[in-house]
C-alpha cells in the first residue's frame, strides 16, 4: 500500500496555468497558439510552462510545420490519481482502525 505522493509531479502541478493547460490538453490536442488564446499567458510564458510540463513527462509533442502540439499523457495522471486513491483507502483504514501514536 502506497502511502506518498510523486512530490515533483505535485510541484508542477500546483502551478494554476500548468493547471489550466493541463485541463486543456485533457479535452484535445492543442498547439502554442490554441494555448496562448485559451490561457491568456504571453508566448514566451506559456513556452517556459510547456517545457516543464514536457520534463515532468507530463505532455509529449507532436511536430507539425511550424506549430509543435500538445497531447496529454493520460498514463501520469491515472498514476498520481492512483497515490491519492491509496492514500485515502490508508487514512480510511486508520480512521477505522482508530489507530493513534501516544504523546510522550
Amino acid at each position: 500500500m502506497m502511502t506518498s505522493v510523486d512530490t515533483d509531479l505535485m510541484r508542477v502541478l500546483a502551478d494554476p496555468l500548468r493547471l489550466q493547460i493541463v485541463a486543456l490538453l485533457a479535452r484535445e490536442t492543442l498547439c502554442t497558439t490554441h494555448l496562448v488564446e485559451e490561457t491568456g499567458a504571453k508566448q514566451t510564458n506559456l513556452s517556459n510552462h510547456m517545457r516543464v510540463l514536457r520534463e515532468a513527462g507530463v505532455v509529449e509533442t507532436e511536430p507539425c510545420g511550424r506549430y509543435i502540439y500538445y497531447r496529454l499523457r493520460p498514463e501520469v495522471i491515472e498514476a498520481l490519481a492512483g497515490q491519492f486513491a491509496d492514500l485515502a483507502q490508508t487514512a480510511r483504514a486508520t480512521a477505522e482502525a482508530n489507530l493513534k501514536r501516544s504523546c510522550p
